[in-house]
């Protein structure tokens, strides 16, 4: 290797006097190759790589012992191998090292692997355009039930704007349609997508060198949106952080108490709304309107195609003897089933069809889940209520009592609640409180235009004043 003098020496000789190649050659008694590294090359400073020497780095060993380690990771503890157990398989395998030169290796092979796992992750780089996806599963009010709402959020970290839509399920049909829904609220797609390992969209999750495999439909669906998708390594949450971070903004701010709806479409717009004034504040590390930061984002998406992607499933059916099938965990019966040789069902994210070889619709309906519901615990909140009556004033259950109800109740004499807290209580033994609401007059309303009290209600006068004259409509 030349000496730094002899490197000056070429460059002057040819950056300043122009000499030719081959006269440095000749002058400086060096070879051509030599004489062109140095005058025509940039020799720029390069960090120095400290290669490890040793049987451990040099030789078989080390990568043996690390497809070892590897190996033992998939196992309970319990039954990975020991320090001593890998030393002992070593030496049967010839391995004439000393049992601290492997225990000093496995240690160095731990801490670098804890260093990647740790929490302390590298911050990743957000560039405009790149979107984040994940379902939140959280609960709403629905004509006085609980209903579970998966909530499909899609975030852009760059300008941190999230959007987000509920679905009644994470299945194919609800993934893909509330994934055409966010793109649409976007007003584009996004360049690329970073997903965590959904059933819908990953038939086989990375391993190691292998590749995530996407499955048909979604590998469908993104071709035609024309975006690319990045699937999450397994157990590796800061991957997605920030869709993490605003499935639970999502829910701590519009879900901390479950919101009375009409139907999905009403969350959806509510949801919509509530996100796009959530922008008119300042992104918390940049100090800018996050609107101002996702105006200029937008402007990196693709175009939205003329038609949207047609989500739908479509499957044989199979029917038992009483012309059944199963949808959604439920049995269907259709008609005359059995009068065909062979039935279709088509199923959207919110309804299905069964349709005859010739497409003839024999049966149309909502998906049986989008009436799956779960009782409000009354007969238990009541009982918290009678101890203190003064909390149906206040209580975050109070909005989800049928308007006729809540008006009963909240009675300004607290003797007076308290007795009728108790009816309730009683009467949800063999009803629940939608049918106590529609049979109002029959349970209780009656009887309570017979008391002579000073806080009565004639409820029929009372069902009078109501635009609709039910008295029946009290979750707006």
């Amino acid at each position: 290797m030349l000496a730094m003098s002899e490197i000056n020496c070429i460059k002057t000789l040819r950056n300043e006097k122009g000499l030719s190649i081959s006269k440095i050659a000749e002058t400086m008694n060096v070879n051509w190759r030599t004489a062109k590294k140095y005058g025509d090359g940039d020799q720029l400073p390069q960090e120095k790589k400290h290669i490890k020497k040793g049987m451990m780095y040099e030789e078989k060993w080390g990568q043996i012992v690390i497809d070892w380690l590897e190996e033992d990771l998939k196992l309970k503890k319990k039954l990975r191998r020991t320090n001593k157990k890998i030393v002992e398989d070593l030496k049967e395998m010839g391995f004439q090292g000393s049992y601290r030169t492997v225990c000093n290796f496995i240690q160095e092979w731990r801490a670098r692997e804890d260093d990647e796992i740790s929490k302390g992750h590298e911050r990743l780089d957000h560039p405009e355009g790149e979107a984040q996806l994940d379902f939140g599963v959280m609960e709403a009010v629905q004509d006085g039930e609980i209903v579970d709402v998966h909530v499909l959020v899609m975030t852009f970290p760059a300008s941190n704007t999230g959007f987000a839509i509920p679905m009644p399920g994470e299945n194919l049909e609800c993934f893909l349609g509330g994934l055409q829904e966010l793109f649409k609220q976007a007003g584009g797609v996004p360049l690329s997508i970073r997903i965590d390992n959904l059933t819908p969209a990953v038939k086989k999750v990375r391993n190691g060198d292998t590749e995530a495999e996407l499955t048909e439909a979604f590998r469908h669906f993104q071709n035609y949106y024309g975006f690319k998708v990045q699937v999450c390594n397994p157990s590796r949450g800061n991957e997605k952080g920030n869709v993490e971070n605003k499935v639970g903004y999502v829910r701590y701010n519009f879900f901390s108490l479950p919101p009375v709806i009409k139907d999905f479409e009403d969350l959806t717009e509510k949801l919509k709304k509530q996100l796009k004034d959530d922008r008119n504040r300042l992104h918390y590390e940049k100090g800018e309107l996050i609107e101002d930061l996702w105006q200029q984002e937008q402007k990196q998406l693709n175009k939205l195609p003329k038609e949207p992607y047609p989500v739908f499933k479509q499957f044989p059916i199979k029917f038992n003897k009483y012309n059944e099938f199963k949808l959604d965990k439920h049995l269907i019966h259709v008609p005359r089933a059995r009068s065909y040789v062979q039935l279709y069902c088509i199923t959207y994210w919110d309804s299905f069809k069964v349709i005859t070889n010739e497409g003839e619709i024999l049966l149309s309906d909502a998906r049986p889940y989008m009436k799956k519901r779960r009782f409000i615990p009354w007969k238990d909140i009541l009982k918290d209520w009678l101890k203190k009556p003064l909390v149906v004033d206040y209580s975050r259950y109070s909005g989800y009592l049928p308007t006729r109800i809540k008006e009963y109740l909240t009675v300004p004499s607290y003797s007076l609640r308290k007795q009728r807290i108790n009816e309730l209580i009683t009467l949800l033994i063999n009803h629940d409180m939608k049918e106590i609401n529609q049979n109002f007059y029959e349970l209780i309303g009656n009887n309570t235009e017979e008391q002579e009290h000073p806080y009565g209600v004639k409820w029929t006068d009372y069902d009078a004043l109501s635009p609709k004259g039910t008295g029946e409509s009290g979750h707006e």
